[in-house]
């Protein structure tokens, strides 16, 4: 009998010990109840013991092969629903032809990994919950203005309805992490498809953001050139942090004839 399983450093594993934060975070699928639940990173099994007990149609994928077998002989319901493998380079497409939900305690040394790629499937996750480092959740909430709204930000909100729910503390961890926790539900807006060219919005964000000090015009030079014509909208006078998501839309197809005809 596996009576427990050593946290590995290497996996960024910190165990939550405390039941009603697992709890709680099982019931930010509370709406969702009918669609099939893909859980990231159980360990061992803290959060995956309440979605079995709220009837989820719960599937868990797990990198740790102490953890595969200690979750085999502790929830032989799971059956086949246990995948050994590594989330970020599953096809999930291949797992679930339609709808399905994502939920975890996630490997902060990941997530930010873990959100972009969820975005590959925004058209099949209506909703993706779970714990994260407490900078990254504030970050993936955060308005325009703030000092944390960055490119994680506005890639997340352009699809995306960002909830920041509670806050967890280090000393429900084993081990406890040298950082806070926050527990997050993004849920699909009503986007379709953004009113602009999406590889390139992806680009003047990242790109405004990498000189997030820089107003709009010195930033994007790089993409435009130091004396384009456009420069004098207004827009340009605006530092990266003060753009919403919506004036991020507009700036891409305001640049697009500029950049793309190069």
């Amino acid at each position: 009998m596996i009576k427990t399983v050593k946290p590995k450093k290497f996996l960024g594993q910190h165990f939550l010990t405390d039941l009603k934060v697992a709890e709680d975070i099982a019931d930010t699928l509370e709406d969702f109840k009918n669609l099939p639940v893909l859980e990231v990173g159980p360990g061992m099994g803290v959060l995956t013991q309440f979605l079995i007990k709220k009837g989820y149609d719960l599937t868990v994928v797990e990198l740790d092969w102490d953890s595969v077998a200690y979750l085999k002989e502790s929830y032989p319901q799971l059956n086949d629903r246990i995948i050994e493998a590594d989330f970020l380079k599953l096809n999930l497409k291949e797992l679930y032809k339609g709808e399905f939900c994502i939920i975890g305690n996630y490997p902060y040394n990941i997530s930010s990994q873990i959100f972009f790629k969820v975005l590959e499937y925004k058209d099949q996750i209506p909703c993706c919950s779970g714990m994260i480092q407490k900078e990254v959740a504030e970050r993936m909430a955060a308005a325009p203005g703030s000092k944390t709204y960055g490119i994680l930000s506005v890639l997340m909100q352009a699809w995306y309805n960002i909830e920041y729910c509670f806050t967890v503390h280090e000393h429900v961890f084993n081990p406890p992490p040298k950082v806070k926790s926050a527990v997050i539900k993004m849920t699909r807006n009503e986007v379709k498809k953004l009113d602009c060219d999406e590889k390139l919005f992806k680009t003047v964000v990242k790109t405004a953001f990498n000189q997030r000090r820089k107003t709009m015009r010195n930033s994007l030079k790089t993409l435009l050139g130091k004396d384009c014509d456009i420069f004098s909208d207004k827009i340009f006078d605006l530092r990266p942090e003060q753009i919403s998501v919506a004036q991020f839309i507009d700036l891409t197809n305001l640049v697009a004839p500029y950049i793309l005809k190069e």
